[in-house]
């Protein structure tokens, strides 16, 4: 986790900024002056818990998707390292090559084995180019997609976890069939024979999303979002300007509670105060107490049975009328 001095704070969470700023100047001048300001001090960091709190509580869905990309918030990599032990990466779709924006494979999650997947974000410049800022190709699908077919080969349950803007959506990777390898981790998905969880940790957008974002359970982190387009290219679309992006961000009705609603999703994990970004901890204990009931739950189901289930609840999403 970055060290104070090394955060990055978005507009909103200035508050915060300004009232730790006030309690490095006061423990500067206690170590200066040799008085002792723990009084102040305390009363302090009792004040960022309570304006930690409010800002959580009055979230606009604008500021979920900003909190969704906060540079500071964990990835694919640290939730699994947070999580999980004796994680083996695996790489390569046999095909092209190994796409670095999806990581997965076999790791130990309390006492049970998983396949983790998920796309992966850069946290500087040079691992961000490397990532491909989280947007995968064809070959990363067709990764995710081998791996799944072993955790299957060795009925070993499948956890996705999904943050990503979207597919790269590159003429080399429509040239390689972007489109076509989505597709075909939907239909494969939709009757794996292990237990499925997709978590989505980050940005859940389009397509990229979809291709890793088909289970038993499709859940989301408190401060994500899951919609078909960004805020920032809807507006581009209705108003030619990025400049409504916020109110975008409120028409999609992207945020958890929204999906809940929709029944698009089954569950919201709730985050450590202020959000993932604060405790990366935290934030993994609370992901893992979600992930290994809801393993244990789906592992009595029989596979024909839970196969059945998750068709019956993707195919009754959505609303419409019949002329």
């Amino acid at each position: 986790m970055p060290q104070l001095q090394n955060r990055q704070f978005l507009d909103f969470e200035k508050p915060i900024k300004d009232l730790y700023d006030q309690i490095e100047q006061l423990k500067a001048g206690q170590e200066k002056s040799k008085v002792d300001y723990s009084t102040p001090i305390k009363g302090l960091e009792d004040k960022i818990i309570e304006t930690k709190r409010n800002l959580t509580e009055n979230l606009t869905p604008w500021q979920r998707v900003q909190l969704s990309r906060h540079p500071d918030r964990p990835y694919t990599l640290k939730y699994i390292e947070k999580m999980c032990s004796n994680f083996i990466e695996l790489h390569g779709d046999r095909n092209v090559k190994d796409d670095k924006a999806m990581v997965g494979g076999f790791a130990q999650l309390g006492e049970e084995t998983v396949m983790v997947i998920g796309q992966q974000k850069g946290n500087n410049t040079k691992t961000r180019q490397l990532r491909n800022f989280g947007m995968a190709n064809p070959e990363g699908y067709r990764k995710a997609l081998r791996l799944m077919k072993l955790a299957e080969k060795f009925n070993k349950p499948v956890i996705t976890l999904i943050d990503t803007p979207g597919a790269y959506p590159g003429l080399e990777a429509e040239e390689r069939g972007q489109g076509e390898a989505i597709a075909r981790n939907i239909y494969e998905m939709i009757s794996l024979k292990v237990p499925v969880i997709c978590v989505i940790i980050g940005e859940g957008a389009s397509g990229g999303a979809l291709g890793i974002g088909v289970g038993d359970k499709v859940v989301m982190m408190e401060n994500t979002w899951y919609t078909v387009i960004s805020p920032e290219s809807c507006s581009s679309i209705l108003w030619r300007s990025w400049d409504k992006k916020e109110t975008a961000a409120e028409q999609l009705r992207l945020t958890g509670t929204d999906m809940l609603n929709f029944g698009l999703v089954d569950d919201v994990i709730p985050e450590p105060l202020g959000g993932a970004h604060w405790d990366y901890d935290e934030a993994a204990e609370m992901l893992k107490n979600y992930l290994l009931p809801a393993l244990q739950a789906l592992k009595q189901i029989p596979a024909d049975e839970r196969i059945a289930q998750r068709i019956a609840k993707f195919g009754k999403m959505g609303f419409w009328e019949e002329a």
